[in-house]
């Protein structure tokens, strides 16, 4: 029997990257699965995955950074499926720069996305998951989660910082609602979040970084899977994945 039989899984940001990779994998372990994201022609390629290979899956166009539609992304799974076991906040965006530059939209775009997005989902999700009895909420953060460089990372990394913060937080709120919560942090990942970033100098940073052998969406995937597959007594709170490489 697949792990997950019985199950509902939320995915935010799932049109590429881990989001995609997370949403298949926890199809492939007999979740229904509800993939989030703005980008249309994305979502409908990844149904036509899942449903491919046997699994129970429904997309959603939904924009997290408007708090309308988080929440109905969550009733919408409700509505379709029956429950919320597991949202996995995932949407993200990484805008490095430097302050100093007069970038406050891709400031405010990071922590719009990286923590209100977040925050608007889970808070609808902990109302159906108390109904429930329980549930999981997997939180994806960054190494920047934990550690500040120099390379540009500031503001990103102040918006995983209170990602982290926020996941600590919850996990003692919701200590008595049978609700666990597991914050992911990534180092290199392979993903099209580098391709956003519009400071050249930035991006540069980052040049010596990607020439190592990084992390693959499937890797965080397979992580994700198994902090959400534990048995009910285990909370698997942070699970920090750097690829064997790289050096900070």
């Amino acid at each position: 029997m697949a792990k997950l039989e019985g199950k509902v899984a939320v995915v935010t940001g799932a049109s590429s990257g881990i989001g995609e990779a997370t949403a298949e994998a926890l199809a492939a372990e007999g979740a229904a699965v509800v993939v989030a994201a703005r980008r249309e022609d994305r979502l409908t390629d990844l149904v036509e995955r899942i449903r491919d290979d046997g699994g129970r899956v429904l997309a959603a166009v939904c924009d997290v950074t408007e708090e309308s539609g988080a929440h109905g992304l969550i009733r919408k799974a409700e509505e379709e499926f029956g429950s919320v076991d597991i949202l996995v906040n995932n949407a993200g965006v990484m805008l490095l720069s430097n302050v100093g530059k007069s970038l406050s939209e891709e400031w405010r775009q990071m922590f719009d996305v990286n923590v209100m997005g977040l925050l608007y989902a889970t808070d609808a999700a902990i109302e159906v998951m108390k109904r429930r009895g329980g549930g999981h909420l997997v939180n994806v953060s960054s190494l920047a989660g934990k550690k500040v460089t120099r390379d540009s990372s500031g503001v990103y990394a102040g918006s995983k910082h209170a990602v982290g913060a926020i996941s600590e937080g919850l996990r003692q709120e919701l200590l008595a609602d049978g609700i666990r919560v597991t914050v992911i942090e990534p180092g290199a990942v392979e993903t099209e979040l580098a391709t956003h970033i519009t400071d050249e100098e930035a991006r540069e940073s980052l040049g010596g970084l990607l020439q190592l052998e990084i992390l693959q969406a499937e890797d965080i995937a397979s992580a994700i899977v198994y902090a959400v597959t534990q048995p009910p007594r285990v909370s698997v709170n942070e699970i920090l994945i750097r690829p064997t490489q790289q050096p900070v």
